[in-house]
């Protein structure tokens, strides 16, 4: 049987630290962002599961998680 981390509970008597909470950033339109592989954009619509980025030369849906974005 195989468990993996987010399926597992930290007791509160272990020695050991907790795994941090992952940090999702929320975005609003007008936010300045650049993404790893389209470069600088502007956030033009958010939603619940994505944003839509105006790239210069292109709009592209980046779904959450947004691993390779980050805002600037």
């Amino acid at each position: 049987m195989t468990t993996s981390a987010s399926s597992r509970r930290h007791l509160a008597n272990s020695p050991f630290q907790p795994d941090p909470e992952p940090i999702v950033e929320v975005y609003a339109v007008a936010d300045l962002v650049s993404h790893d592989a389209h470069g600088l954009g502007r956030v033009t619509h958010v939603d619940a599961s994505a944003v839509m980025v105006d790239f210069g030369a292109q709009t592209v849906r980046v779904p959450r998680p947004f691993h390779k974005m980050a805002k600037l």
